[in-house]
Order: C-alpha cells, then sequence, then structure tokens
C-alpha cells in the first residue's frame, strides 16, 4: 500500500532494518506486556490489511497507504502501545467496516518506520498473539477495537512429532525447487520447536491466497493446522516440480540451439577458408535472377521475393533451406503468363479430326464450333468444360489428343480411377513432410503453357472416404465463374485455370454427382455399328497393327470377310479395343511364321482366321430356333453396349406364388410384379380364367444367371412372357421389345435405344418394338441400322402383344401340364408259388 503522506518518526533512532531472521526481533522489537482488562480483553488501536495475513511470531513489514492507518501507527507509538491487525475481504474497500473485516487478527508490536525513496512508509512489524476482534470502540482519527486474545493449546503428542517432520521434509523440498526462496528459511524452519509456530512460519512464506492464508490462521489446534499446510506445501510442491521439469526441457533446448548455433558457425568459418560459403550465396543469386525473368502476377512476385529474402537470411544447413527452395521451385516452374497460339483455322482442324477418327460428327461438330466462335470473338469465348460419356473403347481418350492437335495446344491428362485422397487434387500444407501440389497443378507445370487441353480420365471413379471428396474438390476447377482463382494447399497462391480446355471421360454418368454433372457439357459415344467397326478396322486398325508388327513391307493384308469374321465371331463390344486386340493377335501369329521362315500367305482370309484364333467364340445367330410359348426377346443396355436377354416363363401347379430367378434387381423385380398384376387385372379380356392365376406358380427366370440384371425398361417383355405363358400364344422369334410398363398397361420412355438397336440387328431381329416417345431417338440411329429393323412403336400393352404374339394359341399335342390328372395304379404282382 503506497502513500505520499509524511510520518513523523525519529528515523536516527532506528538506523538499521532488522537482519536477523523473521521471528527474532532483538533489540528491535523489545518486550511490551501482553496486558488485559478484568474480562479478558484488550483495546488498541486497529490497522486493516489488504492482501497479507500476518501471522503471530512473524516480521514483516508494512506499507502505510491511509490516512487513518498513518494516525493509528501514530497513536501506538506514542501510547506505547501495541496494535491490531486484520485482513480485509475485499481489498478493494477504503473505508472498511466491521463487517469488512475477517473477526481472527494478530496484535502486533511495531519494531520501526522508515520513509521510502518513492515517499512512502514502511513500518516493520512483529506479530504476538491471534485476537478476535469484539467490537470497534473509534473510528476518528483512527479506528480502535476491542478484542478478546484467542489462547492455543500448547499440548502435543508423538503424532504431532512426526506430522512436524513430514512437514518439514515437504518444506524442504520446496525450498530446493522454489528459486525465490532463501534456503536459510529451511534452517530455520528446522530450529522451530513448537508445531504451532511451524505451521505459522511455513504459511507466511507460501504463495497462497489470503483466504487459504486466514483459514490457517483461524485455525487453533496446531496438529489441524499443520494437516492443512501439509495440503497446502504438497499442492505447492506439485506445482513446483512440474515447473522444473519445464524449465529443465526448456533449457535442454536451449542448450541444443545454442550447441547448433556454434557448430553452425564453425561450419560457416570452416566453408568460408575452403571456399563452399559462396556455393550457397551463388544458389541464392542464380534463384533470384531467374525469378526477375520469370514473368509473374504481381501478388506471386511478392510472394517469391519474400521466401528469397528469407532463404538468405537462413544458415546454409538450416532444415527449412531445403523446404523453402523447393516451394520457389515449383513457384518458378509453373506457366503463370507463358501461352501456346491456338490454331483457329477450321479445315484444319476439321482434317485432322477425320484423319484419327472415324464417325464421332457431334464431338466434331461441337469442337469446330468452338473454334469458329474463338476465332470470331476470342475475348469473349471461354474454354468449354466437355464430358465424353460411353462404353469402354469408343475413342473417348484418343479424340482429346486429336482435338489438342488440331488446336495446337498442349495435352496433359491425369486418370481420376480409384482417387480417394482430397489432397490429390488441392494438395498438401507446407507444414506436412514431404508436402506436394496436387495433381492439377503438378499437370500444369509438366504442360508448360496456361492454356492446355487437360483431360480427366475415369472422372466417375472417384472415390470418397474419411481422406476426403475428390469430386467436391472438383468443382472449383471445372466451374468457369470459380477456377480462375484455383488454391492450390501447397502454393497457398491462386493459380487460373479459366484459359485451360476441360475434357473429362466417364463410362456412367450415375456415379457422378449431380454438382459435377451441372458444370460439364455431356457429349455422348455411341456403340459402333458392324459398318462402322469395318471402316475402323480398313482405315486406322489393321494398317496400325500391320505396320506395329512388321508385316507391312510383306504385303500382307486383311481380307474384308476375315475382318468381319473377327468382329462377328470373336468380339462382342460397343468400342473396338478388343477387335485391335484380336487383330494384334492375328499379326503375332503371322509374325512368328515369318520369323521362322515358315509359309505365310499374304491375303488373311477367314478362314485363316479361324485357323489363327481358334474356335468362334460368338455365334453369328443368337435368336430361338422357332417361336415359343413363354419366352421374350428383350434388349437391354450394358456397359459395354447393347445385348438382347430371354425371358422364359414356366408354369405349373401350385397356389399362385412367383419365383424370380437370374441375379435381377430390385427394379426388375418390381417390373415383373407390375407385369404379372397387368396379365391378371386382364385376364378376361385375354380369354384365361382368372382361377388359373390362383392355382399356378410362375417361375420366371432370365438366362445367364450369374451376371447381375437390373432396371425397369423390361417390364414390356416381362409382361409379354407371362401373358404367351397363361395364354399358350407362341411369341414370335424375330421380335425384340424394350419399355417400361405401368400397372394400367401403359408403355413408358427408356434410355439406351441405339445401343438396344444395335444388338437387336446383330442378333438377327427383324422387329423391334419401342415406346412412342422413344420415337425421337430415331435421330441418333444411322440410316443403314433404321433400314435393317422395323421398329415399331407403341404407347399400351395391348398393341405390343397385337405385334408379338400369334393370333392363336398352340395345338397341343400333350395334355397340359395344368390340368390335375390321377395316376394309374398297377396292382403288384402276385408272388410266385
Amino acid at each position: 500500500m503506497d502513500t505520499d503522506d509524511d510520518f513523523d518518526f525519529d528515523f536516527d533512532q532506528y538506523p538499521n532494518f532488522l537482519d536477523a531472521m523473521p521471528g527474532l526481533g532483538g533489540e528491535l522489537f523489545p518486550d511490551k506486556e501482553l496486558e488485559e482488562d478484568e474480562e479478558g480483553f484488550i483495546e488498541y488501536a486497529f490497522l486493516p490489511l489488504r492482501d497479507i495475513v500476518l501471522f503471530p511470531q512473524m516480521v514483516m513489514p508494512l506499507f502505510i497507504g491511509r490516512e487513518r492507518s498513518l494516525e493509528a501507527v501514530r497513536a501506538a507509538v506514542a501510547n506505547d502501545e501495541n496494535l491490531i491487525v486484520a485482513t480485509q475481504r475485499n481489498s478493494d474497500v477504503l473505508d472498511p467496516t466491521l463487517n469488512d473485516m475477517y473477526a481472527i487478527g494478530t496484535e502486533i508490536t511495531i519494531g520501526k518506520a522508515l520513509r521510502m525513496p518513492d515517499n512512502s512508509t514502511s513500518v516493520l512489524a512483529q506479530g504476538r498473539r491471534r485476537v478476535e476482534i469484539v467490537e470497534f470502540t473509534k473510528w476518528e482519527p483512527y479506528i480502535r477495537v476491542r478484542a478478546r486474545p484467542v489462547h492455543e493449546p500448547m499440548e502435543w503428542d508423538r503424532n504431532t512429532e512426526a506430522l512436524m517432520r513430514a512437514v518439514i521434509t515437504l518444506f524442504e523440498k520446496m525450498v530446493s525447487l522454489n528459486r525465490s526462496m532463501p534456503e536459510d528459511a529451511y534452517t530455520f524452519a528446522i530450529n522451530i520447536d513448537e508445531p504451532g509456530w511451524l505451521a505459522d512460519f511455513i504459511a507466511s512464506t507460501l504463495s497462497v491466497p489470503v483466504d487459504v492464508r486466514q483459514d490457517i490462521l483461524e485455525t487453533l489446534d496446531a496438529n489441524e493446522r499443520l494437516q492443512k499446510v501439509s495440503i497446502v506445501v504438497a499442492k505447492e510442491l506439485d506445482v513446483l516440480e512440474l515447473e522444473s521439469q519445464i524449465h529443465s526441457k526448456v533449457q535442454q533446448e536451449v542448450d541444443k540451439s545454442q550447441r547448433e548455433h556454434f557448430l553452425r558457425e564453425q561450419m560457416r568459418v570452416i566453408q568460408g577458408e575452403l571456399g563452399e560459403a559462396d556455393i550457397f550465396a551463388q544458389e541464392i543469386g542464380e534463384v533470384r535472377e531467374l525469378a526477375e525473368k520469370k514473368p509473374l502476377p504481381p501478388e506471386v512476385r511478392a510472394k517469391v521475393d519474400k521466401e528469397i529474402a528469407r532463404l538468405n537470411a537462413m544458415p546454409p544447413m538450416s532444415p527449412e533451406v531445403g523446404i523453402i527452395r523447393t516451394y520457389i521451385d515449383w513457384i518458378l516452374a509453373l506457366p503463370w503468363e507463358e501461352a501456346t497460339a491456338d490454331n483457329l483455322d477450321v479445315p484444319h482442324a476439321a482434317r485432322v479430326l477425320d484423319g484419327d477418327h472415324y464417325g464421332l460428327e457431334r464431338v466434331k461438330d461441337r469442337i469446330l464450333e468452338y473454334i469458329a466462335v474463338k476465332k470470331i470473338a476470342p475475348e469473349t469465348m471461354r474454354s468449354p468444360i466437355l464430358c465424353f460419356v460411353g462404353p469402354p473403347g469408343t475413342g473417348k481418350t484418343s479424340i482429346g489428343r486429336s482435338i489438342a492437335t488440331a488446336l495446337g495446344r498442349e495435352f496433359v491428362r491425369i486418370s481420376l480411377g480409384g482417387v480417394r485422397d482430397e489432397a490429390e487434387i488441392r494438395g498438401h500444407r507446407r507444414t506436412y513432410i514431404g508436402a506436394l501440389p496436387g495433381r492439377i497443378i503438378q499437370a500444369m507445370r509438366r504442360a508448360g503453357t496456361k492454356n492446355p487441353l487437360f483431360m480427366l480420365d475415369e472422372i466417375d471413379k472417384l472415390g470418397n472416404d474419411f481422406r476426403g471428396d475428390p469430386s467436391s474438390a472438383l468443382l472449383e476447377v471445372l466451374d468457369p465463374e470459380q477456377n480462375f482463382s484455383f488454391s492450390d494447399h501447397y502454393l497457398d497462391l491462386d493459380f487460373d485455370l479459366s484459359p485451360v480446355m476441360f475434357v473429362t471421360t466417364a463410362n456412367y454418368l450415375d456415379a457422378i454427382p449431380h454438382a459435377l454433372q451441372d458444370r460439364m457439357e455431356v457429349i455422348e459415344f455411341p456403340g459402333y455399328l458392324e459398318e462402322e467397326k469395318m471402316e475402323i478396322c480398313r482405315q486406322f486398325l489393321a494398317r496400325r497393327q500391320l505396320a506395329a508388327h512388321g508385316l507391312d513391307k510383306f504385303g500382307i493384308r486383311f481380307e474384308e470377310e476375315a475382318l468381319k469374321t473377327i468382329i462377328r465371331r470373336y468380339t462382342l463390344e460397343a468400342g473396338v479395343r478388343n477387335l485391335e486386340r484380336e487383330i494384334a493377335n492375328v499379326c503375332r501369329k503371322i509374325a512368328r511364321d515369318v520369323a521362322e521362315e515358315r509359309k505365310f500367305t499374304r491375303r488373311i482370309t477367314a478362314r485363316r482366321v479361324e485357323e489363327l484364333l481358334g474356335p468362334p467364340r460368338f455365334s453369328e445367330e443368337a435368336l430361338q430356333e422357332e417361336d415359343q410359348v413363354g419366352v421374350a426377346t428383350g434388349a437391354a443396355w450394358t456397359a459395354v453396349g447393347g445385348d438382347i436377354m430371354f425371358i422364359e416363363v414356366n408354369l405349373m401347379p401350385g397356389k399362385g406364388g412367383m419365383q424370380l430367378t437370374g441375379q435381377l434387381g430390385e427394379v426388375m423385380q418390381e417390373s415383373a410384379q407390375a407385369a404379372l398384376t397387368y396379365a391378371r387385372s386382364m385376364a378376361e379380356a385375354l380369354g384365361v380364367d382368372p382361377k388359373r392365376f390362383e392355382e399356378t406358380d410362375i417361375h420366371l427366370h432370365v438366362p445367364e444367371g450369374a451376371v447381375p440384371k437390373d432396371g425397369p425398361s423390361a417390364g414390356v417383355a416381362l409382361a409379354t412372357a407371362i401373358i404367351s405363358a397363361f395364354t399358350e400364344r407362341p411369341i414370335y422369334r424375330d421380335v425384340s421389345m424394350t419399355g417400361e410398363i405401368t400397372l394400367r398397361g401403359r408403355v413408358l420412355p427408356v434410355g439406351g435405344v441405339r445401343e438396344k438397336a444395335l444388338a437387336a440387328r446383330r442378333a438377327g431381329i427383324k422387329t423391334f418394338i419401342l415406346p412412342q416417345k422413344n420415337e425421337s431417338d430415331l435421330e441418333n440411329i444411322p440410316k443403314k441400322l433404321r433400314q435393317d429393323l422395323n421398329f415399331v412403336f407403341v404407347t399400351r400393352m395391348s398393341e405390343v402383344l397385337g405385334v408379338a404374339l400369334h393370333t392363336q394359341a398352340r395345338i397341343r399335342k400333350r395334355p397340359s401340364p395344368l390340368k390335375k390328372t390321377l395316376p394309374t395304379i398297377t396292382p403288384p404282382a402276385a408272388p410266385p408259388a
């Protein structure tokens, strides 16, 4: 408590402070009689204390700041009396009342007062005994109180002595760990032979809250007071031990750092003597020169300059040097401003695309349109983001290379199949060991220009797990409204991807998130017709494989019938990938004959193909041998194009149940239930006894049972097969159908019409039944295919039955299996005599 008030004491009377340890007052604290009145009370001037608890026998300096306190001290000195002190409950109260003070205080003796250099007053006081304040008897000009001395029990036993030793042991450890406590404190403690005094002394040395000290002061029993002090000392000891451990670890790190610094300085001097120190400075100079020549945006240049300055300030052997150097190299290697000029010659682009690929007119037209608009409005035209969707082997990836060649751009490709970590797209932060940018930035570095053609292959094969969702990270990459400021976690700089032309490929659209689909222009790649495959073989595949195997210089060539045989009998696909493999297989076998100088033919015929490739894998004619009851021919879309499937229905006596086999999915099973419901609802119109449905079990099977099948497009074929089985009217074997059926018999549109029609024609189908709303899909079907198939468009199931079923039921040559007949029982023969 500081004050500016003067204090009239004779400072010459007491030239020095007490040099002895606390508790040994010496001449500075002359003994005064502890007087009490007849009732056992004492009345002295009162000194309120803030944030201080003064224990009996302890010596402590008190800083006087309040006028009442100064008057109290003057009165005590003038009357040669002791004072009573007590601690305030709230230290912020300037004029305390009786309720603001703790009831238990201490009677003290003033030993000496000094004026401090800051013109404040300090009084050295020693505690005498505990007192209990009864009442305030005077307020002005100072406070005077009436109190009752508190007498402490002076008896103790062996338990008390054991407790004293335990407390002294803890206190010794605390003194050894507490650097702010003098070592003589422990010496003084071991010379105290009274338990109460020992507890008071140790409590006065602890840095604990005032309420804890006051609680110890108010505890009269010496044993209980020692126990409380031991608990407090134990807690303080735990904190000091923890601080000691932390300090030790910090000191070790500091010593290690100082040692490393010393060694680096030695290394620097040694390198200077050897002339090696200039190598690091030379490398920094080369980096700075490269950065000055590199065209960079302003914010990127500021970042590079900052990192070069950090690099220059570090010792050459610091581990951070490699991290910063790698980061700078990545920034300087990226094409921030470099770009290639687009070739906007539309006829040239058309020649390049036609020379590399046969067909794919929709894709080629889209690219030529982009080039034309880019030529007319180069500043406003944005690069398209295309998504090529189609079966494998249809030329999705190869057309991307041709587009890059036609535009005169660099081509970069990354495969996204199996990518599950978001960091593969956005990169890792530099805080990780071995951090690198994502695949997007890595591909841009390989391209060397800021406007390449960027192909993201197999985008439908992306996955997501606990490491993040890469497809969500691609939303920024494939959005023209955002990709001008693409942020990679490693670079931590905005990179402009808007000049890039992105092309993605996929086999299915279902696996691509809707938000990602919405950012791309989807272009479907349909399967090839047989005539298209023949042209591709003649123009590309056969020539390429003959040249790759060195057979072109021997004049070897494929006959047209040989190519047709490979297409029809050795491959079954929407694309041409397996077709090229089979052609290569033939070329390898002939190349072996040439290498072994055996006789070989220069004209490869269909017969020679069968000799080289073995028995045909697929039959040309996949239809049934005759029109059958309960066997309908459906059409399906698969990942490799279209295919036909047979739906078989057989009836047997039972209780009206239906069994479905053939690996049918949930949607296809529901279509079968809908078809059965329609058939039962139309039983009378179809000439079927409604009771037959309750007495008949239905087994519906789709062959190739190991292949999973699903989708609603087989509903029409399922209903036709069930109705055929109940009406016993055969289904025409050269009629195929597709369409979804409702409970009311309506036929709904389906997808994959081109692939299904192609499969139907390949199987020898003559009539193909389609929903009426799919009539517009004929525009995507080549003219040759439309001429070979008779397309019948229907809106209701009754129209399907009129085209697919015979008008009359088949005449049975044997009893119907549904008629219940009793077996003939032949009695057993008589035993021999």
